[in-house]
């Protein structure tokens, strides 16, 4: 099992840290971690969820004394209950703006409050044409989805005054033991068994809901697709997912995964696009210019000079795909492929008889040509 680096580090502050030195830090790192800004970084998530858990110690005073004595290794059960920390949903909103402030103290002293949940994270797959590569699109897809009931408005119960306070946790959702282990006492939290964490008991359900105040409803979402996306890209639409158990939670989110189509020529690295382009002897022998249509609206010209050989590679610059989050595009890349007739006439194999001096091998000399096809390719 890994071991917890030292909160200090993680933030990168001094042990005399001020609580402002605390925060200043706190920010920076939770934007340069932030979901939203890697979304596809399993490992810069990771690190989200350290920092969260570094400030949320450090920033309590009751806690940072706790830390500062006692290390990871402190007497007791985890400040953050059985589970341990399970990280907090912070927008960059909060962070720019400061509205993180006290979203911490749900984890210490605050037991006696009820807990902040979240609805459950919904994951859509989407898939696009090849064209939304290169041009984006504002998109919009339909989802079943667990919202506030609206024939109750969330309450769980047909009349409003069927709803009371659960007495067992007076509201809460949650209850709290004290235990004895040694000279040590260890706190332990959980959902209150009457209410099932809720803080209500309803005795008249609402007969859409079953008295959950939360049903499944068809709800349209827009959201808009970059230029440049890649199959696999997940876009996050923040508290689009499920409805929260409480009335003080906040909606999970929607993340929708994107999958493009299959081009008809086209092959995908990155920015770039891979293409075969089948020419005719005479086209690389003597040289031509080709025109092809292009995803971006205007035709690819393709210049062959003569004497190109199959195989070679012609790069045109500046018109693959969009790089994401840059006006920069990639490039196509063309390899040249020769294309020869699959059946010849009669008279077609004569004329092309015809010219086997010119067009054939000379066979005598074949190991000197293998020599020095061999030479150019190290070269």
């Amino acid at each position: 099992m890994t071991e917890k680096r030292d909160y200090y580090d993680v933030l990168g502050i001094s042990r005399n840290a001020s609580d402002g030195d605390i925060t200043k830090a706190f920010r920076s790192l939770a934007r340069k971690y932030h979901p939203d800004k890697n979304p596809d970084d399993a490992e810069a998530e990771k690190k989200f969820k350290e920092v969260q858990e570094a400030f949320a110690i450090l920033s309590n005073k009751d806690e940072r004394r706790k830390y500062d004595t006692f290390g990871h290794s402190g007497p007791g059960s985890s400040p953050f209950g059985p589970g341990g920390f399970q990280g907090v949903n912070i927008s960059l909103d909060d962070l720019f703006g400061g509205g993180f402030d006290g979203i911490f103290n749900q984890f210490f002293g605050s037991s006696r409050g009820r807990r902040r949940t979240k609805g459950d994270d919904l994951m859509y797959r989407h898939t696009v044409p090849f064209q939304v590569a290169m041009d984006g699109s504002e998109d919009e897809i339909e989802i079943e989805v667990l919202r506030k009931c609206n024939d109750c408005q969330g309450t769980g119960s047909m009349d409003p005054s069927g709803v009371r306070v659960c007495p067992n946790c007076e509201g809460r959702g949650r209850i709290e033991r004290l235990e004895r282990l040694g000279p040590f006492t260890q706190r332990s939290v959980s959902d209150c068994p009457s209410c099932n964490g809720s803080g209500k008991l309803i005795s008249d359900p609402c007969k859409s809901c079953n008295g959950q105040g939360r049903s499944n409803q068809t709800k349209r979402v827009k959201f808009t697709i970059p230029p440049g996306v890649s199959s696999g890209v997940r876009l996050r639409m923040r508290e689009y997912g499920g409805a929260p158990a409480s009335d003080d939670g906040i909606p999970g989110d929607l993340y929708i995964e994107i999958e493009i189509q299959r081009h008809p020529w086209f092959e995908r690295d990155s920015a770039d696009l891979l293409m075969g382009l089948p020419v005719g002897f005479s086209d690389l022998a003597l040289g031509t210019k080709i025109e092809i249509p292009h995803i971006d609206g205007e035709n690819l010209v393709v210049k062959i000079g003569a004497g190109s050989q199959p195989g070679d590679t012609i790069e045109i610059r500046g018109r693959g795909l969009p790089l994401q989050g840059s006006k920069r595009r990639g490039s196509v890349m063309i390899v040249l492929k020769l294309d020869m007739p699959r059946k010849l006439s009669r008279d077609e194999k004569k004329r092309i008889s015809s010219l086997s001096d010119i067009l054939g091998s000379d066979h005598d000399g074949i190991e000197e040509r293998i020599r020095d096809e061999a030479k150019k390719r190290r070269n």
